[in-house]
C-alpha cells in the first residue's frame, strides 16, 4: 500500500487472522478520509500528522496497539528506546504482531524478528527483508521520531457506533484540525488549497506532489469503496446518503488519479514541475478534487448526525 502504515496495520491482522477488507480498515480508522498537505507539497504530509487517534478507533475495527512514542529532544528518550527494544522483543516471542516507524527509510515496516542487535524488518524499498536495525538507532534520525506499535485482536464496536465515530473524526480533522497538524501544514479543504497554490506558484516540491497524490488517491478510494460497503449495512433514509457520499469520493479519487498521472512517482522527472501545462492540468484536477471534497464532508457530517 502507499499508506504504509496501514499497510502494516493490514499486515499484522492478517498474521492475527482477522479478516478485514482493505476499505473497512481505512474507513474504520478514519485514514480513507484524511487529506494532510504541507505548503510546499512536502514528501512529508502523508505521514507527518497527529495519528493517534487512528489506533482509538482501530479499537472500533476489531485491534488494539500498544504504542510507544518518543521524540529525540525527550530526556527520557534512550529509555524510551530500551522500552520499545524490550516491548517488541516481549511480543515476538509471544506471537504478537509489530511494526515501527523510519527503521529504513520515513515510512513504516512490520517487524518480524529480532537479534542480539536490533530489528528485523520489511517493507518500502526492502519487501523482502533488512536488518538487523540497531535498536539504540530507531528514532535517532534527523526526523527523530521514535513510534513502536503492538498489534492484538480484540471485539469490534457495533457497527453503527463504529462508522458514526469515524465520520466525526473525518469531519472534525477536516474542518477543525489544530489538534492533529504541524505548522506548515493543512488538513481537509485547506490541504488542497496549499497543494493547488504550490502547482500554481511553481513552489510545489516535483516527488512531493507524486507521492501526496499516490496516497491520498488511495485513500479516497478506499473512502468510496468503504461508504459503499456501510451503504449496504444499513437501511432507511441514510442508505441514499452513503450511496450520494460514496460517489463525491469517487470523483476525489479519480481527479487525485489525473494528477498522480501527471507526476508519477516511479518515473518523475525533475522537468515535470517547470511544465506549466502538465501543472495546470494538475491544478484543474485538484480543483474538481477539492469541490468534490467539499461535497461529500457535507454528507459525512450529515450521516455521523443521523446515525
Amino acid at each position: 500500500m502507499w499508506t504504509s502504515h496501514l499497510g502494516c496495520v493490514k499486515g499484522c491482522l492478517e498474521h492475527l487472522g482477522v479478516e478485514m477488507s482493505d476499505a473497512r480498515l481505512f474507513g474504520l480508522t478514519g485514514h480513507a478520509f484524511i487529506l494532510n498537505v504541507h505548503e510546499t507539497v512536502c514528501p512529508s504530509g502523508p505521514t507527518a500528522w497527529n495519528t493517534e487517534t487512528l489506533s482509538r478507533l482501530g479499537k472500533n475495527a476489531g485491534y488494539a496497539e500498544e504504542v510507544i512514542t518518543a521524540v529525540k529532544a525527550d530526556r527520557d528518550f534512550e529509555r524510551k528506546q530500551e522500552l520499545a527494544w524490550d516491548t517488541v522483543k516481549a511480543a515476538l516471542d509471544a506471537g504478537v504482531p509489530c511494526y515501527g516507524w523510519e527503521l529504513f527509510i520515513p515510512e513504516f515496516y512490520v517487524i518480524y524478528g529480532y537479534d542480539d542487535r536490533g530489528y528485523f524488518f520489511s517493507g518500502p524499498k526492502c519487501d523482502d527483508g533488512k536488518g538487523p536495525k540497531p535498536w539504540r538507532e530507531v528514532g535517532d534520525t534527523q526526523i527523530g521520531c521514535l513510534e513502536m506499535y503492538t498489534v492484538r485482536r480484540c471485539d469490534p464496536a457495533e457497527l453503527k457506533t463504529a462508522v458514526k465515530e469515524t465520520l466525526e473524526f473525518a469531519v472534525e480533522h477536516a474542518r477543525n484540525p489544530k489538534k492533529w497538524i504541524y505548522p506548515g501544514y493543512r488538513a481537509g479543504l485547506e490541504g488542497y488549497d496549499n497543494w493547488i497554490r504550490a502547482l500554481g506558484n511553481a513552489t510545489a516540491d516535483g516527488w512531493g506532489t507524486a507521492y501526496n497524490a499516490a496516497v491520498w488517491g488511495e485513500c479516497r478510494s478506499f473512502a468510496h469503496a468503504f461508504l459503499r460497503e456501510a451503504a449496504e449495512k444499513f437501511s432507511g433514509q441514510v442508505v441514499a446518503h452513503f450511496y450520494k457520499a460514496a460517489g463525491h469520493y469517487k470523483a476525489v479519487a479519480e481527479n487525485l488519479k489525473r494528477v498522480a498521472d501527471a507526476f508519477p512517482f516511479f518515473t518523475m522527472k525533475p522537468e515535470y514541475m517547470e511544465d506549466e501545462k502538465r501543472r495546470r492540468a494538475a491544478v484543474d484536477a485538484l480543483q474538481a478534487a477539492r469541490k468534490a471534497e467539499a461535497a461529500g464532508l457535507g454528507l459525512l457530517e450529515r450521516l455521523a448526525k443521523e446515525l
